[in-house]
């Protein structure tokens, strides 16, 4: 694990006892927060998209505003629903805020997590999808999505046009030449991973998985990253892709952890998820040199390069910098972590 960083549901609405997270509030506090990660050499933050829901839906304001208050934090989602997506817009936005961060944009897309309405992208007038779950959309705006942000020119200039004579397929602006290697793809299954492989991305994977077969969640998963990255050597891509794994962990070191965390430490769990069987990571919660043992063990960890820590966002800035401080100072390093402060 050579860098970590964060997974934001975006949670806002009653938190109980009368209290109320704001939709403004959520949004300035993960600008707030991303500004003390990247203090502490935190590698990145990355947010979940979410419509029809009191989470985080349009990433790009947010991810702009981080990008312009910290200097090194990687920034980026997990993921965007593609089935929502006008992909030459996203393809627009994405080489925007990519150049306005100076390549550190972490782009995490796919066909999206469970709705909380039915097939709510037709509402946003993307029909036609033959498959229940909208895949086929999802693939089909990636597609082209992928060929915008690799320059392809998709529009026939017009020679008449008084803002520019010549002839020729143009391609989508602004155009950001690195942002092509830093698109992800969340992957919930061995399928979904190989296909990421073959078309060279950068492979996601979640807490969840849409598989269940009896094996350990995190021999599952690890099986799944062994499947990506012989798909990506078998099509003959050059490099190495980044591969990330997200965990619920929390090192217990005050009264207020014990609290909220402590005896949630649990077992895998199976369970049906989009009519389909599947496997739910555990949450680690234990005392940080219990936690450096068992993460140890986690085989998906060993084998991915970067870690996203689910966080409670709801539990506001201070509570959350200081659970992200505590994992950077005394787990993080024993896992192989390397600060962007180093």
């Amino acid at each position: 694990m050579q860098r970590f960083g964060t997974l934001s549901f975006g949670h806002y609405g009653r938190l109980g006892g009368g209290r109320i997270l704001s939709a403004g509030d959520s949004l300035k506090q993960a600008i707030d927060l991303a500004q003390g990660m990247d203090d502490l050499g935190v590698n990145g933050t990355y947010f979940r998209v979410h419509h029809f829901a009191r989470q985080q839906a349009s990433p790009m304001p947010l991810l702009a505003a981080i990008a312009a208050r910290t200097e090194r934090i990687e920034v980026g989602t997990g993921v965007i629903d593609m089935r929502y997506e006008n992909p030459l817009y996203l393809a627009e936005e994405a080489g925007a805020l990519d150049l306005i961060s100076d390549g550190r944009l972490a782009l995490g897309v796919s066909r999206g997590s469970p709705e909380t309405v039915v097939r709510g992208y037709e509402a946003f007038g993307y029909t036609g999808s033959k498959d229940p779950r909208g895949a086929d959309l999802a693939r089909e705006h990636f597609a082209t999505f992928l060929r915008a942000v690799e320059g392809d020119g998709l529009a026939e200039r017009d020679s008449a046009s008084p803002f520019g004579g010549g002839t020729g397929l143009q391609r989508i602006e602004p155009h950001s030449p690195g942002l092509r290697s830093r698109i992800w793809w969340g992957a919930g299954n061995s399928e979904s991973a190989a296909w990421a492989g073959r078309t060279g991305v950068n492979l996601m994977s979640s807490t969840l998985l849409t598989e269940a077969s009896g094996q350990p969640f995190d021999e599952l998963q690890a099986q799944q990253i062994e499947t990506f990255r012989a798909a990506w050597r078998e099509a003959g891509h050059s490099g190495e892709p980044r591969v990330s794994v997200s965990r619920s962990i929390f090192p217990l070191t005050t009264a207020e952890d014990e609290l909220y965390f402590g005896g949630r430490q649990d077992g895998d769990q199976i369970g049906v998820i989009d009519g389909i069987r599947s496997t739910f990571g555990k949450t680690y919660a234990a005392a940080p040199d219990v936690l450096v043992e068992q993460l140890l063990q986690d085989a998906a960890i060993r084998s991915a390069d970067t870690l996203m820590l689910t966080i409670p966002s709801q539990l506001g800035v201070e509570f959350n910098l200081r659970v992200i401080e505590s994992f950077a100072t005394h787990v993080a390093p024993a896992l192989g972590w390397v600060s962007t402060r180093a």
